[in-house]
């Protein structure tokens, strides 16, 4: 009967090809918006580190008190004094504290015309490379005995290896930034995570340029607290210098740790109370413990990092759909309905309703699974197209793969049926005998 009910409903597009026509594109076109937008939401929403990411997670202090919290939640950032104590004290299987630097780099004597140019990158600890299982080409990370001794070695990305050097493995030689020389122990694979969910909320259209060692970098004081994107509050209003800084409560510090298991992260929330408890009874805080520690996709989903316009645009896209479908239920509610004897005819001569629904929800398929390819080809142009609109590096995130592909055509089909269905009950509860009377 499948065989049957398709044939007709392939005659019965056929007889009305403009109505058909349509019916397709509204179709195509609002599955397409609404599939291309779902393919821009789903990979800045991704998942940036999915093998690993619930083993990763994000401490938070409250150091300024229920005066200055938002929703009852502490900063996402600790201060310098909060990060050394958790640092020093090590609880965690491997944790860094991450600050983002920048920095003018010395070009490479063939290139002194030049001059010097600005490059980015993070301060951080040994622990973060194996920690986030960060990619090498050549070399790695430095280790804690250089961090210990605040030695003067540098991790370089690939593309600041092709500038200073010409690619190839760069381990051992040196490179002169600011005043200070490094030596460079490790060359990145291209690594370039979206969200930079170690630095917190950051898109980045270039991969880091270079790590530093943490201690090296505060050794140096090269940077004041401007440049670091300290926050502080009324209480550090005196704060005028880097050292000041330091001791301060203002918060500028990422912070990372990972916990192997469950019973490793309710020993680190325990830890994390007990810490706060004694920075009360020391005079520090005037208030209870109200700590934080998240995994890092509930820390990324409560930090809200999808800019705010993203899922604006996917919920109009989605709008569009439905306005969309709405036309298409309205266009099959006339074709149906102009069936009517058709259907008086069948029913008088024992077609029961589930014969009736099969026919007409198999051409609506039909017309859902054309409206799909055409969807198809429009999301595949949509995707590729995207960075007209959006900047290129949230639009680089928005791929086109076979899920995205077989959910356009679900969904399509699917839509399509559901706007059939009432234009469908409607033109099945026709009374037969008086479309035969006439």
């Amino acid at each position: 009967m499948f065989a049957y009910y398709l044939e007709l409903a392939v005659r019965s597009l056929r007889r009305n090809p403009g109505l058909t026509v349509l019916m397709v594109l509204a179709i195509g076109f609002g599955v397409s918006a609404s599939m291309t937008m779902y393919a821009v939401f789903r990979g800045v929403s991704a998942d940036p580190i999915p093998w690993k990411s619930s083993k990763l997670f994000v401490p938070q202090i409250d150091a300024w008190g229920p005066d200055h919290r938002e929703n009852g939640e502490p900063l996402s950032k600790l201060t310098y004094i909060d990060a050394m104590a958790l640092m020093h004290q090590h609880r965690a299987f491997r944790q860094s504290a991450i600050i983002g630097v920048s920095r003018l780099i010395v070009p490479p004597r063939d290139n002194q015309n030049d001059g010097l140019f600005n490059a980015s990158g993070y301060a951080v600890f040994s622990d973060f490379f194996p920690m986030l299982d960060v990619p090498f080409h050549y070399g790695g990370g430095w280790s804690a005995d250089d961090d210990a001794r605040q030695n003067p070695v540098i991790v370089i990305g690939d593309h600041l290896n092709q500038v200073m050097f010409g690619g190839g493995n760069s381990v051992g030689k040196t490179i002169a930034i600011d005043d200070h020389i490094y030596r460079v122990v490790g060359v990145l694979r291209h690594w370039n995570p979206q969200p930079e969910f170690f630095f917190l909320r950051r898109f980045r259209r270039d991969g880091p340029d270079f790590f530093l060692p943490f201690q090296t970098e505060i050794s140096n004081s090269a940077q004041g607290r401007g440049e670091m994107g300290a926050t502080c509050g009324p209480s550090d209003g005196s704060v005028q210098t880097f050292k000041e800084l330091l001791r301060s409560d203002c918060v500028w510090i990422s912070y990372m740790v990972e916990l192997d298991d469950q019973a490793a992260v309710r020993a680190y929330r325990q830890y994390l109370d007990a810490y706060a408890s004694q920075q009360q009874q020391l005079g520090r805080f005037q208030w209870g413990p109200n700590n934080r520690l998240r995994d890092l996709p509930a820390f990324l989903a409560n930090e809200h990092v999808v800019p705010s316009d993203i899922p604006v645009s996917l919920v109009v896209a989605q709008g569009l759909l439905v306005v969309c479908l709405l036309n298409a239920m309205g266009l099959l509610f006339a074709k149906f309905l102009r069936r009517s004897s058709e259907i008086a005819v069948r029913r008088a001569l024992g077609a029961s309703l589930v014969s009736i629904y099969a026919q007409f929800l198999i051409e609506a398929a039909v017309i859902g699974a054309t409206g799909g390819l055409l969807g198809l080809l429009l999301t595949v142009i949509g995707v590729l197209g995207i960075g007209v609109v959006m900047p290129p590096y949230l639009a680089a995130l928005a791929q086109v793969d076979p899920s995205l592909l077989a959910l356009t055509l679900l969904v399509a089909v699917t839509g399509t049926l559901l706007a059939a269905l009432y234009p469908t009950y409607r033109a099945s509860r026709v009374p037969p005998a008086l479309q035969l009377k006439g």
